[in-house]
């Protein structure tokens, strides 16, 4: 069985970037830039006044100034400014022609028609330059990058209206089982409420993507070769949960092979999570995930969730820390295991059970504390790396 870190090389390997497109930016939030963003023109454009007050020619305090006019943002005075001058002006309004400085409001009177200047003033004082933010033709917002709101102003500031923006990857989810039936439909004998299905596609959006379509699949060779096919006719990315263990109703694995897609491994040295199965088919990507909800959620974080921040042109990297168990844990003697872990400072506290089948032990749960296969168990008190989960 092949490690973790192995396991996840093989997904990244076999995961390129999709091709970019144009995104308006009022769409673009949370994107991945794919081409530079670079400034049309300097940024500010002309002289602006950094303060409300009046615009005028430095000199000393105690003149009284004759108002000539006003520059507002918007809508720039058209009068020169002469010695003796002075044009009432708002902040970010185009500075007149003749001022060299600009006097703000506090630090002046207005009287007769005038306006008497209290402080001495400087050239150059309260005064915004062009290209003090931006000069044109300078890259200001560099590929890779993920667009945030600042982000998006400064793109705009730029004097752009688009980005070339890698494309969201499209995720069909299948959870498969005659067991399951979706969230508040009544439960017949033996049968369980999806959840898969929900956390997986919830878990993809957040990652990205764009779920083009996630419900459940029948235990039977043909509904499950059916669904497979008709999702690989969408998808970039399928994620399945259930059927890819040995069992006789498992149809997962022989559903993907007749649909093309070649196995790239199956199995996984983790708990939870060990048949876990990845393959390709071309460009487009598969992933069998166990049915277990918890091996679910910790194998699509894992395996699945890099590949989507690969597929988007995002570092898929997942930077790990060093914490200490507050209580001590079992180990697995052959494979290494996913702890579901809160975090306080330097220290990691498991949120209760941990078996598969317990998905409320991720209710509360900060990071996966990475256990390392052995005898016995790892007493309070021992580091342990953890990857952060996703917010």
């Amino acid at each position: 069985m092949l490690s973790i870190d192995e396991a996840r090389d093989v997904v990244l390997g076999a995961t390129r970037p999709l091709p970019p497109e144009s995104v308006p930016l009022a769409e673009a939030l949370d994107r991945i830039l794919a081409a530079p963003v670079t400034a049309v023109y300097d940024v500010p454009r002309f002289v602006n006044s950094a303060m409300d007050g009046f615009a005028l020619r430095a000199g000393p305090a105690g003149r009284t100034l004759q108002i000539v006019g006003e520059s507002r943002a918007g809508a720039p005075a058209s009068t020169t400014v002469g010695p003796g001058d002075a044009v009432r002006i708002s902040t970010g309004a185009a500075v007149p022609e003749g001022a060299d400085a600009v006097v703000m409001v506090e630090r002046t009177r207005e009287q007769d028609g005038g306006v008497h200047v209290e402080v001495e003033t400087t050239a150059g004082q309260n005064l915004r330059h062009p290209g003090e933010d931006m000069r044109e033709g300078t890259v200001v917002i560099a590929p890779g990058a993920r667009i945030g709101p600042a982000e998006l102003g400064v793109a705009a500031n730029a004097g752009v209206a688009t980005l070339r923006c890698f494309r969201r990857p499209r995720v069909v989810v299948l959870a498969t089982g005659d067991e399951l039936v979706p969230p508040g439909a009544p439960l017949g004998p033996g049968q369980i409420h999806d959840s898969n299905a929900l956390t997986l596609a919830a878990l993809a959006r957040r990652a990205g993507a764009e779920v083009a379509h996630a419900g459940e699949v029948p235990d039977t060779p043909e509904a499950t070769e059916a669904a497979v096919r008709a999702a690989l006719t969408m998808a970039d990315v399928l994620l399945c949960s259930g059927g890819v263990s040995v069992g006789a109703h498992d149809h997962v694995k022989p559903a993907l092979a007749a649909a093309g897609v070649e196995e790239r491994f199956w199995r996984v040295a983790l708990r939870p999570g060990k048949p876990t199965w990845f393959g390709v088919r071309r460009q487009q990507l598969a992933f069998g995930l166990p049915g277990n909800p918890v091996s679910a959620m910790v194998t699509f974080l894992l395996f699945a969730r890099p590949a989507l921040l690969a597929l988007q042109g995002a570092d898929p990297g997942t930077p790990r820390e060093r914490k200490r168990l507050t209580r001590a844990v079992g180990r697995h003697a052959g494979r290494d295991e996913c702890v579901r872990v809160s975090l306080d400072g330097a220290e990691a506290t498991p949120t209760g059970p941990q078996d598969s089948h317990v998905l409320t032990s991720m209710l509360g749960a900060d990071a996966l504390a990475l256990v390392p296969r052995g005898e016995g168990e790892l007493p309070a008190g021992s580091e342990v790396e953890v990857e952060r989960l996703p917010r």
